[in-house]
């Protein structure tokens, strides 16, 4: 069954009050039987197009994943990707910018790691923390070494358009980009901090910074909205996706990423009649 994902696309234009957006919907699926065999069949087409993908050696795709902690940016992505051909996937983290990394302007780390063609790439996180996490912590700019000149508005402005742009560049030279922000209700959040706490296997993930950054919340709903309607266009918009529960979440998102690339309507390259000719000699050897 396929999943009308319109309802949670971003249009371009769209003023984004993150309040308006729900965070839970009715499940899309009758069972958790019924789930897991829904993303299963996504994940085999997905498979399949990932192998059209590299061979057709046309596109690429960058799958950009956002969100506040504990909204199941990795899971999704283990779950949605767990039948590609790694050799045609890669997986990028961006944390805290390194002091080389600062040295440069805030697109140059996360270009180097875009996806070539032939290849799926997907960022959790991305260049737009410098939109999002910089926002909030405004203070993280003076380690930045803007010029004297650039005062906050100026700063995001430019950055936005400056992402803007750096995605139009991409899709018109082949990468097409999906973005994906999980959105979670806060008190889901807390429900999921807590299971940290409690389950022993999970305790690993916990980290103070979390609770830290909790009380940000606000500031980070708001920043996450402006982003959010400042970066949505028709060629890479955003995705708006509900993720208070994380089955309902994988099943969109694999969704998502499916339509992607059906959309690109891949092929397998042609074999000219010469070099079937050709195939048919090597195959007369072969049986002898």
């Amino acid at each position: 069954m396929n999943i009308d994902t319109k309802g949670f696309k971003v249009r371009e234009g769209d003023e984004i009050d993150l309040d308006c957006w729900a965070t839970k919907i009715k499940p899309l699926y009758k069972s958790q039987k019924a789930s897991r065999q829904q993303l299963q069949e996504h994940v085999e087409k997905l498979s399949e197009q990932q192998r059209l993908l590299y061979a057709s050696n046309r596109h690429a795709l960058l799958v950009i994943f956002q969100a506040m902690d504990t909204a199941g940016k990795d899971g999704a992505i283990r779950h949605v990707m767990s039948g590609v051909n790694p050799q045609g996937c890669q997986v990028f983290s961006f944390q805290h910018p390194s002091a080389q990394e600062l040295q440069h302007d805030f697109l140059w780390r996360t270009t180097r790691d875009l996806p070539e063609r032939g290849r799926i790439g997907i960022f959790n996180r991305s260049y737009y923390e410098e939109v999002l996490i910089v926002r909030v912590h405004s203070s993280l700019l003076l380690s930045e070494g803007l010029p004297d000149a650039a005062d906050e508005d100026t700063v995001w402005r430019g950055r936005y358009r400056s992402i803007v742009d750096l995605e139009r560049h991409l899709h018109a030279n082949g990468t097409r980009i999906v973005k994906v922000f999980l959105h979670l209700s806060k008190e889901e959040q807390r429900k999921r901090l807590l299971a940290r706490i409690d389950e022993p296997d999970k305790n690993w993930k916990f980290s103070v910074a979390d609770i830290a950054e909790r009380k940000h919340w606000d500031a980070y709903m708001q920043a996450y909205g402006q982003a959010l309607s400042a970066t949505s266009t028709a060629d890479s918009p955003w995705f708006i996706v509900p993720a208070d529960d994380k089955d309902n979440a994988r099943l969109i998102v694999s969704q998502i990423v499916l339509n992607a690339l059906e959309d690109l309507k891949l092929t397998y390259p042609v074999v000219s009649a010469e070099r079937q000719r050709e195939l048919k000699a090597f195959r007369k050897q072969l049986a002898k």
